[in-house]
C-alpha cells in the first residue's frame, strides 16, 4: 500500500479513501513518475540516440516488459508482447484467428461481455461479409440466474462446434466478476475445431494464468486496470507458441513487426521474427511503456500467488460483510460466492434504485470509491495490493448508511 499514491476522501469520518475501483482504473505506484522522468531525460540529453544509446535502449524497451509479463499471465517471453490497446489488439489477432470457412463462421461470445468486445467481432463478421446477428452467438446464464456455467459453455461446443470458427470470452467478466473456467473452456473449443481467444483485461494482475499450459490460442489484456500503468495505458497480447512463425497465418504487418536485425535495411518485404513481436505494427509508444514496465516489475518482486493467497481472504472478508447487510436491504451480491470462481471483485445489485446515484452517495458522503454499471450494479474490489480489511468495513458500513432496509423489517 505504501507504494501508491492514495486519495484523498471527499467525504466521510476518514482522511483517504477507501478505494474500490482498481477493477476500472487502478491507483498510480509511487514508482511510476520517476521512472518516467529517467525517459524522458534521456530524450532531453541525447534525443534520437536513445533508441540505441541510452540506459534502456528505445529499440528493445519492449523487451524490458515481455519478461515479467510473461511471467505474470503464464507464457514464455516469446509469446508476448505489450502494444497498441486492448480493442487494437483484439482486431489484429481476429485478421489472423478468425478464418470463417463454409459452415464454420460463428463466433461465440458471453451476452454480458463487454461492449467494445460486442463491437468487434461484430463488425469482424461483417468485415468477412456475414451477417453478425446470425455469425455471432451470445451464451446467456440460465434463467433465474446470474453467471454462465461452464458445464453450458462446453455443452454449446460439444454441440454445436462444428458450426464455431472463434471462441472469444472474456476470463473474468467485468460486469458479474465471474471468473470463468479459462482451462476447461479452452479445451472444449479446441476439441471442437475453434479457435479460442480470452479477453484479460479484468483477469491479468488479478487472478493467476496459465495461458501456455492451457493451449490457449491467442490473448489480449489492457494494463491500466489490476496492472495500474495509467488511464489508457499500452495492452498485453500473447499468442501461442505453435503459431509463431506460421507463414501462412494472415497477419497485418508494419515495420516494427520486422526482425530488429533487419529493420534498417528498409526492405520492401517484410521478416517478421517467430515471435509474437511479428504482430506489431507501429513503433513503441516509449513515454507510454514506462508506467507498464514500472507495473509488471512490481508484480514480479511480489508474486500472483502472493497476492492471490490475500486477495481471497480480502474478498472473503468483505463477501461476510455484506452478508450482514444485504439480507434485509434490496441488496444482493450476483458474483459466485466459490473463491475459485471469482477475482477480487464483488458485483452488488440495486433493487428499485439507481446504481450511479448510489455510488455518487458512497463517495461524497462516506469516502468510498466505487464505481457502477447502470442501471443496477456496483462493483467493489479489494484490490490485494493496496485495499484493506478496515476498507472493506468501510465499503459495508457505507452501505448499511446509504441503503434503506427493507419497509417490512
Amino acid at each position: 500500500r505504501h507504494l501508491f499514491h492514495l486519495l484523498p476522501a471527499e467525504g466521510g469520518d476518514h482522511p483517504e479513501v477507501a478505494y474500490f475501483a482498481g477493477n476500472s482504473l487502478g491507483l498510480q505506484p509511487r514508482a511510476t513518475a520517476p521512472e518516467l522522468h529517467e525517459d524522458m531525460t534521456t530524450w532531453s540529453r541525447i534525443a534520437v540516440e536513445g533508441w540505441f544509446e541510452s540506459d534502456r535502449p528505445w529499440t528493445r524497451y519492449h523487451e524490458l516488459v515481455a519478461g515479467p509479463m510473461a511471467r505474470l499471465v503464464g507464457a514464455r517471453p516469446s509469446e508476448t508482447v505489450v502494444m497498441n490497446t486492448l480493442t487494437v489488439n483484439l482486431h489484429l489477432l481476429m485478421v489472423s484467428f478468425y478464418r470463417p470457412a463454409g459452415q464454420r463462421t460463428r463466433i461465440v461470445i458471453e451476452d454480458a461481455a463487454f461492449p467494445s468486445d460486442s463491437y468487434a467481432v461484430r463488425s469482424q463478421a461483417r468485415f468477412h461479409g456475414l451477417d453478425p446477428d446470425q455469425a455471432v452467438v451470445r451464451l446467456r446464464p440460465r434463467p433465474g440466474e446470474d453467471t454462465l456455467r461452464t458445464e453450458d459453455v462446453t455443452a454449446y461446443l460439444a454441440a454445436e462446434g462444428d458450426k464455431v470458427a472463434l471462441v472469444l470470452l472474456g476470463g473474468v467478466n467485468y460486469l458479474t466478476g465471474e471468473l470463468v473456467d479459462i482451462p476447461a473452456v479452452t479445451a472444449a473449443g479446441r476439441a471442437a475445431g475453434a479457435v479460442v481467444g480470452w479477453d484479460l483485461a479484468h483477469a491479468v494482475g488479478n487472478v493467476p494464468l496459465a495461458l501456455h499450459d492451457w493451449d490457449v490460442d491467442f490473448a489480449a489484456w489492457c494494463t491500466y486496470k489490476y496492472l495500474n500503468s495509467g488511464p489508457g495505458a499500452l495492452a498485453g497480447l500473447f499468442v501461442h507458441e505453435r503459431h509463431l512463425g506460421d507463414p501462412d497465418l494472415p497477419r497485418f504487418e508494419g515495420w516494427w513487426g520486422n526482425e530488429l536485425t533487419t529493420r534498417f535495411e528498409m526492405a520492401p518485404v517484410s521478416r517478421p521474427p517467430a515471435t509474437a513481436d511479428a504482430w506489431q505494427v507501429s513503433c513503441q509508444p516509449i513515454l507510454a511503456m514506462g508506467p507498464v514496465r514500472t507495473s509488471v516489475e512490481l508484480f514480479d518482486s511480489v508474486g500472483m500467488p502472493a497476492l492471490r493467497e490475500r486477495s481471497i481472504r480480502l474478498t472473503g472478508w468483505l463477501e461476510r460483510l455484506l452478508d450482514q447487510i444485504t439480507a434485509d436491504r434490496p441488496l444482493s451480491v450476483v458474483t459466485p460466492r466459490d473463491p475459485a470462481r471469482r477475482g477480487c471483485q464483488l458485483s452488488v445489485r440495486l433493487a428499485g434504485g439507481s446504481a450511479a446515484e448510489l455510488s455518487r452517495r458512497l463517495r461524497y458522503e462516506h469516502g468510498v470509491i466505487a464505481d457502477s454499471r447502470e442501471p443496477d450494479i456496483i462493483r467493489l474490489a479489494p484490490v490485494p495490493l493496496y485495499s484493506t480489511y478496515h476498507d472493506c468495513w468501510r465499503a459495508a458500513v457505507a452501505l448499511a448508511a446509504t441503503v434503506d432496509r427493507h419497509p417490512e423489517r
